[in-house]
């Protein structure tokens, strides 16, 4: 399989996600604002779930820009990832139709965290792949946010069951961290792309 075929199949999976958490938004039964209102919480799950896989989307491309070439195990941890993706609508629907209740909170951080692992665990194989001193091994560095993700996804789960907005709070957070652009990828795709003298 080429590169470009896997990323075009996964840009696929990831508009079908989309599609399918926006067909589960139900319009409301009402046209006053209190019937805008009852669909809020599913609007506002929305909105996190959308910026999420928005994320994803951006990270997976800049991520097989750079990489070289493609495997089997890449192929697999690629569709691992797609798999904890693929039930973003799922979590999303439940949280948001419960009003953000402790378990479909905390579940919906579950999905995140293990959607995390799996992009960590893709980006491994890459590397596996990559020679010692690639631009690509270079730009991830030590990848801090990358760290740093997981132990905040797994805190927010063990706070939603006790205090589900704080755990919304930490999933919000953790998107605010990458929602700045990630430009260690793109800066050493450039780089390698400069014209040498």
């Amino acid at each position: 399989m080429t590169k470009g075929r896997l990323e075009a199949f996964s840009d696929g999976v990831l508009a079908i996600i989309i599609t399918i958490m926006v067909l589960e938004m139900k319009v409301p039964h009402g046209a006053d604002w209190s019937d805008l209102l009852r669909v809020l919480p599913v609007f506002l799950s929305y909105i996190l779930s959308f910026i999420y896989l928005g994320i994803y989307w951006n990270n997976h491309h800049h991520l097989f820009a750079a990489t070289r070439r493609i495997g089997g195990s890449i192929m697999w941890a690629n569709l691992h990832l797609l798999f904890w993706l693929s039930l973003i609508p799922f979590v999303t629907g439940w949280m948001g139709e419960n009003h953000f209740a402790p378990l479909p909170t905390a579940l919906y951080g579950v999905v995140l965290l293990l959607a995390a692992v799996a992009y960590r665990v893709l980006q491994g194989r890459i590397l596996v792949t990559e020679p010692t001193h690639s631009r690509l091994r270079e730009a991830l560095g030590l990848d801090l946010k990358g760290k740093l993700s997981p132990f905040l996804y797994l805190l927010g789960v063990v706070v939603a069951f006790w205090q589900p907005w704080i755990g919304g709070a930490l999933y919000i957070l953790v998107a605010c961290l990458w929602l700045v652009p990630d430009r260690r990828i793109e800066n050493a795709l450039s780089f390698e792309n400069r014209p040498h003298t």
